[in-house]
């Protein structure tokens, strides 16, 4: 790391580490930040947004259908900015057929981050957002994955640093502060947090982004878990209600910039850069998120009135519709256990949809591609599949 790269940033200073190489030390929170009138119309804009998209979770009778695809999208698109190629098909496979022998690490990291998420916002109700949070998140999201043996859980205890790979210190990109002063950084951002800050709620949470990046207080999965913070801190302020944001996908779809801004508040101490980038993506993602909703709510309420239209609905028809708008793929004998009913009930169910063309089989062809055996039997929900994987 260069330190002449640093040295007009206002946002923390470059020290020297006894072994010679160069490391950033941010400085705590709250900068100060200039307050254009185009920053407060881009605040004004993310913040109306977001609240229309809380207020929408709120009005429904169940929003957990659309809890589950969200969450998802967000797993997805973190995942895939530090490198996973798994798709949010392969996801909910493998959530449904429950094949824990499955090889690909990938989906595997996606999968943890979905727990992760899970048990955060649970542990939310009697936690706030704070170092020992971060540690219980850290060690699900990398429970038996890449980067499992770096100390799932703790906090570092020697120099990380991110550059290309086997690069060292002194060539990298950006080294974060050392052990010493990576703790010290890291205690006052949790007090920041726990502080009545001066600055709107969303400006709150891009600082408490860059901040936790710009420490990078564990070995590996410090992206994912940063980016987590983000649905924590917005769920804690009551900000959403669920998490309906996925965040992740406007990062990934704009990565390079991503880590430019992040990259720039260090380096530069470009701020406005940054809460700007920030703010836009709050409001494009919550705007996407109401689309997404709408079209999926319309989507259910078809399926609802077009299963009314048949004679004899079978009592598990229902609950699959349920089923499918939380995960379109089917497996009948897995559902048979969770539900605790027989198997030939879900069946009956299953048979009703796939004539009412909501559920289709799938072909031999494609149970080898899925690593199914002939006889196993797995439907999927092709539309509502479509409706909720990561194209815009």
């Amino acid at each position: 790391m260069n330190p002449d790269d640093f040295i007009n940033s206002s946002a923390g200073k470059c020290i020297k580490t006894t072994e010679g190489y160069w490391a950033f030390v941010p400085s705590d929170l709250p900068p100060k930040i200039k307050y254009d009138k185009n920053l407060s119309i881009h605040l004004s804009d993310a913040d109306r947004a977001l609240s229309e998209l809380s207020g929408t979770s709120k009005l429904l009778p169940n929003p957990y259908r659309l809890i589950s695809p969200y969450i998802r999208r967000e797993a997805v698109s973190s995942s895939r900015i530090e490198g996973t190629q798994a798709s949010i098909s392969d996801l909910f496979f493998y959530e449904s057929s429950q094949l824990k022998h499955v090889k690909d690490s990938d989906v595997k990291e996606v999968h943890n981050y979905v727990k992760a998420m899970e048990h955060g916002i649970e542990r939310l109700k009697e936690l706030p957002i704070s170092i020992r949070l971060i540690r219980e998140i850290h060690g699900i999201l990398m429970k038996g994955v890449r980067g499992s043996k770096t100390t799932p859980g703790e906090l570092r205890k020697i120099q990380n640093w991110i550059g290309a790979p086997n690069s060292k210190p002194e060539d990298s990109v950006y080294v974060p502060p050392p052990v010493y002063y990576m703790k010290e950084a890291l205690y006052n951002w949790e007090k920041y947090l726990h502080e009545k800050a001066d600055e709107p709620l969303l400006i709150q949470c891009a600082l408490m982004h860059y901040q936790f990046e710009a420490v990078h207080p564990i070995l590996d999965g410090n992206g994912r878990l940063g980016r987590l913070l983000i649905t924590f801190f917005l769920i804690e302020r009551g900000y959403l209600e669920q998490p309906l944001l996925y965040i992740s996908e406007y990062f990934e779809r704009n990565r390079e910039k991503y880590y430019e801004h992040l990259l720039n508040v260090s380096r530069k101490g470009d701020w406005y850069g940054w809460v700007l980038f920030f703010l836009k993506g709050i409001a494009e993602q919550s705007k996407d998120a109401l689309i997404k909703a709408d079209k999926i709510l319309r989507l259910y309420d078809k399926y609802m009135k077009d299963l009314k239209k048949t004679k004899k609905i079978p009592e598990s028809a229902h609950k699959l519709i349920d089923e499918i708008f939380k995960n379109p793929f089917v497996s009948i004998s897995n559902l048979s256990k969770e539900w605790d009913i027989p198997y030939n009930s879900v069946k009956t169910g299953v048979k009703r949809l796939e004539e009412l063309e909501i559920l289709v089989e799938i072909p031999d062809a494609g149970k080898e591609v899925l690593n199914l055996s002939k006889s196993s039997k797995m439907f999927v929900a092709k539309d509502i599949l479509e409706l909720i994987s990561l194209n815009r």
